[in-house]
């Protein structure tokens, strides 16, 4: 009897844990953040960074996906998939990372309560994976940036980034590397747009 309730307990332990690694979430970051290039032109200037607004059906870790040839209105997200932030607090992260890299300057956020030369502000509008067909998709990120004299009060100059990224397989991990590789790109793109419009500004 003792060696059938042994037996019965290691069973049961070993559907347990095969159960919790079959509904185990896996969750994603950007990966790592890219070295500054030494050709970027350097940011004399503060520069406030706000954090990165996004939509409301982009302010939580889900990762989300259309599917284009079904229903490109509906937003669907993974159930075992998920980014350890959501999108805009990762982007946020990293656009601050790569400005304070070229900065003389300083880079600063409104908890610092300094007041800087210029603002930054940053909308995300798109931040997903379409599927065109059920084997192919790509990441899709859009963010319009804009640029604000602080002590003119006025706009310096705005403009929409958009790049997507074809992912290599049809599913949640294509998905994620698509979008880091496209997000990364955005914020480079930003990056260099920034520091090239305060260069102008200040002449």
């Amino acid at each position: 009897m003792k060696n059938i309730l042994t037996l019965w307990l290691a069973l049961a332990l070993t559907a347990c844990s095969l159960g919790a690694q079959k509904d185990a979430t896996t969750t994603y970051d950007l990966g790592a953040a890219p070295a500054a290039s030494a050709a970027q032109p350097r940011i004399r200037t503060s520069v406030l960074v706000h954090s990165i607004a996004a939509p409301s059906w982009l302010d939580s870790p889900a990762i989300v996906y259309r599917l284009n040839y079904q229903d490109a209105a509906r937003q669907l997200t993974y159930a075992n998939s998920r980014w350890a932030a959501p999108a805009a607090a990762l982007l946020t992260q990293r656009l601050r990372s790569q400005l304070a890299s070229i900065s003389d300057g300083g880079v600063m956020n409104i908890a610092d309560s300094a007041r800087a030369d210029y603002a930054l502000r940053v909308e995300l509008e798109e931040f997903n994976q379409v599927f065109d067909t059920a084997e192919s998709s790509r990441a899709v990120v859009v963010a319009r940036a804009s640029i604000i004299n602080v002590a003119r009060r006025g706009l310096v100059a705005q403009k929409t980034f958009t790049i997507e990224k074809a992912a290599a397989s049809a599913n949640a991990e294509g998905g994620v590397r698509a979008l880091a590789g496209a997000s990364g790109e955005v914020i480079d793109a930003i990056v260099a747009w920034t520091a090239t419009r305060l260069a102008e500004d200040k002449k």
